[in-house]
């Protein structure tokens, strides 16, 4: 398995009170930067072993899976090259129509449920290029929805339509969700959270998913060192202009 690492980021917001989350980039662009970083090995990955649908998820709750995953999915897409779908998969307590002010209703529980087509699921955002389906209504037992033909049917669908679809998974230790739908998978990209989850616990994940699965781990640390520390070594990579993206 590959170590990735990554600073802890915690949800961004307007002023206002809106979700600020798909432009990150002047806000922090050194975790900006650590998110190509990322992007450029999932991309050597897709390539090298063929993978269209990947899943982000973690031992345990609180570890940073589902912003790596949203942060993953609109930097792919912001390049132009792929087509790319995020879907909210953890149906017992979503979070990504929350984190991009969307609305939560209309999502995948409806789908598998019945009560919506999978036309009415497929929502665009403001980064071209990048497709969402929210978790939609609370399921507080998703398993065998997930398990089920309709789901296996919509993913395979999905795999045609687009270039890439992440799927932002629930812990793999409180449920058994992400393990049900691991064979439809292929490849996982694991998160650690460093000083937040006991090594036991990251090891019984790992084994309860099986490591043949995992393409990847991000090492999610607690906090990025100092500015001045980058400074030093990066001087002024990290900086943004505030004249860029105007015209001259």
């Amino acid at each position: 398995m590959k170590l990735f690492s990554l600073p802890l980021k915690e949800e961004t917001m307007h002023a206002s009170g809106k979700s600020n989350i798909l432009h990150l980039r002047a806000i922090d662009p050194y975790y900006y930067e650590m998110v190509k970083g990322l992007r450029a090995k999932v991309e050597y990955k897709m390539d090298t072993l063929n993978l269209r649908v990947i899943a982000v998820s973690s031992a345990v709750a609180g570890e940073g899976k589902t912003m790596t995953a949203i942060q993953l999915a609109a930097n792919m897409a912001s390049t132009g090259r792929k087509k790319v779908l995020l879907v909210d998969m953890d149906l017992r307590k979503s979070s990504i129509a929350k984190q991009l002010g969307m609305d939560p209703h209309s999502g995948l529980s409806e789908f598998l449920s019945g009560s919506l087509p999978k036309e009415k699921i497929l929502r665009e955002t403001a980064v071209p290029g990048l497709s969402v389906i929210v978790g939609g209504k609370t399921i507080s037992s998703p398993t065998d929805m997930l398990a089920g033909e309709k789901f296996r049917s919509l993913l395979r669908e999905l795999r045609e339509r687009f270039d890439l679809v992440i799927l932002d998974t629930p812990p793999i230790l409180p449920v058994p969700d992400a393990v049900t739908v691991s064979e439809q998978v292929d490849g996982f990209i694991f998160l650690f959270r460093f000083s937040h989850t006991p090594h036991h616990l990251f090891h019984q994940a790992i084994e309860d998913l099986g490591e043949r699965k995992i393409v990847g781990v991000v090492l999610n640390c607690e906090e990025k060192k100092p500015d001045k520390y980058y400074h030093k070594y990066y001087g002024k990579y990290y900086q943004v202009s505030h004249t860029e993206g105007k015209r001259s």
